[in-house]
């Protein structure tokens, strides 16, 4: 599939892969490989490979946003990475800007419980259930949002432990997939 020019948006739940510790500073995964969205795409392993590198190696960083307005930086994500799972986040909301401490309170209230990500699609093709699978993408942003697209992936509230929020995403899925056999 050709390059897209035009920046694209997947959404992850808050509250099952990220963590809000100190008020600020959240981790987690803000996508998911092979993971059905509600868009019907699914994400390959190693799609944002070369676009983490490229920003590496320009010195640049991916951006945190509120809502996916460029105009409300909220917060730096200090650590953007691949892993098994899916793409790893962490990060600190920064308490000098305004919708940054809206955006803390709003997590610690479970009034905000979503990610998602900005980019644009280099390389994609179908998966054998007919789903575009995004093999290769160039990361543009990680936003704080209110409306999720990948339900499996949420942060957790303040203090609970990852291994906890795991087991529930590991039902959750379960769950998912028990689901989309029943429509099969």
């Amino acid at each position: 599939m050709s390059y897209q020019t035009e920046i694209e948006r997947k959404f992850c739940r808050l509250g099952e892969q990220i963590t809000v510790t100190e008020g600020r500073c959240i981790e987690g995964y803000a996508s998911l490989f092979g993971t059905c969205d509600q868009g019907g795409d699914v994400v390959a392993k190693g799609a944002y490979g070369a676009s983490l590198k490229a920003l590496a190696a320009e010195g640049r960083r991916v951006k945190m946003l509120w809502q996916h307005d460029p105009a409300q930086p909220i917060g730096i994500w200090d650590e953007v990475r691949e892993d098994a799972r899916g793409l790893f986040v962490k990060g600190r909301l920064l308490d000098s800007t305004q919708k940054g401490r809206e955006a803390a309170a709003l997590i610690e209230a479970g009034a905000i419980d979503g990610l998602s990500i900005g980019y644009r699609t280099k390389k994609a093709g179908k998966t054998d259930k007919g789903q575009r699978l995004l093999t290769e993408l160039e990361l543009w942003e990680v936003s704080l949002v209110t409306f999720p697209m990948l339900p499996s992936a949420r942060v957790a509230a303040k203090g609970e432990r990852l291994e906890a929020v795991a087991l529930r995403n590991m039902a959750a899925a379960i769950r998912d997939a028990r689901q989309e056999l029943a429509q099969d």
